[in-house]
This record gives structure tokens, sequence and C-alpha cells, in this order.
């Protein structure tokens, strides 16, 4: 009785991830100034709420994203990271303001960056793309830190976050969704040529 019991909780826990998945709305965009095969470490911007060491979401989410850093080659530093990690949770619906863009892991793999030598005439350019964000989004946002500027924004929405340890799991699992979108890994790292891989710092 008790297996039969746990069996039943757990497909009804992953009943109810797959039915989150399914409603979750996971897209991101990215700046055309970005350096992304130059960063390599990062810190994560503190502040209230959420972002907060004392909420319990709050390090889910860090966790989460800890995780994936790593597993891209990322390391973490206080001092002079190249990259600054933000992150909010909003409630209700939310209208945003993405972009239409080129796939963004071709756009990296070309090794494309703009910035004021770029001819006007060779530029992108940003197309703004309105979306209305429903029921929670968590957003992720990576800023270069020598220039303070966001260089590239991950977005989940249909969030809905409950109390108690699923509403962890359903920001750890929404985190990894929108990391999907980041296909960037520190140069050197899959072929193990990375220095700071080698030497274990």
């Amino acid at each position: 009785m008790k297996l039969l019991a746990t069996l039943l909780a757990g497909g009804s826990l992953l009943l109810s991830g797959c039915l989150m998945s399914r409603e979750a709305r996971v897209e991101s965009d990215y700046s055309y100034a970005g350096q992304f095969r130059r960063y390599r470490t990062y810190e994560f911007i503190s502040g209230d709420g959420i972002n907060s060491d004392t909420s319990r979401l709050g390090q889910a989410v860090r966790d989460a994203i800890r995780a994936r850093m790593k597993i891209q080659g990322y390391r973490p530093a206080n001092r002079r990271p190249d990259l600054l990690v933000n992150f909010r949770l909003f409630e209700g619906d939310m209208r945003f303001r993405g972009y239409s863009q080129d796939d963004f892991t071709k756009w990296v793999e070309r090794g494309s960056t703009e910035d004021e030598e770029t001819p006007a005439d060779e530029r992108k350019g940003y197309q703004p793309v309105r979306l209305l964000l429903s029921e929670g989004t968590l957003l992720v946002t990576l800023i270069d830190n020598r220039t303070n500027r966001a260089v590239w924004n991950g977005y989940a929405s249909g969030v809905s976050v409950p109390s108690g340890p699923q509403g962890e799991i359903v920001l750890r699992r929404s985190v990894r969704s929108i990391f999907d979108q980041y296909h960037v890994f520190t140069a050197g790292y899959l072929e193990g040529t990375n220095a700071d891989r080698e030497t274990g710092e």
C-alpha cells in the first residue's frame, strides 16, 4: 500500500510538472554588443525579495543558476567578474518588450559582435516585439560588468510558484528551461583547454 501511494504521489508530481512545462513560455533575447566568447566568470547582484539571501526561493534560483553556469564552464568570482547575474520573479500578467532576432546560438558561433566602430549599414538593428507574459514570469538577466549593459535576457512565463518545497522545484525547472536558451560554453571548456579548468581554480 505504501509503495502504491508513493508511486501515485510520484506520478502526480510528474504530471503536474509536465503540465507546467507545457504552459510555460520560454524565450530569450540578446545584445549584439555582447562579448559572449570572452566571458568566463560571474557574480550575482544582491537585492531585496527573491534576490535576498534570506529567501528560500531566491536560494533555489541561485543554486539552479550556479549549477548551469558550472556545467557551461563559468566560475563564480567576487572580484571583477565578467558577468553580473540578476533575476526577478513577477507575479500575474506582464507586458514585456522582446526582440525578433537571429538564432542566438548561430550568432555566437559566427563570432559576431557589434561595437562603436561597426558601420551603420552593417548593424543588425533591433526589431521590438511586444509580448504578454501571463501568470507569473521568471526573468534572468546577464550583464556585462565592464560596460554595465545587459547582454542577455531569458524569461519563462506561466510560472506559478506554490508554497513549500514544490515552489522550489518549479523555480529550478524554470531556470533549466531558461538556460536551455543560452548555449554558450566558455572558450576551450568543452575541449578541456580552458586554463582555469586545468588548474582547478
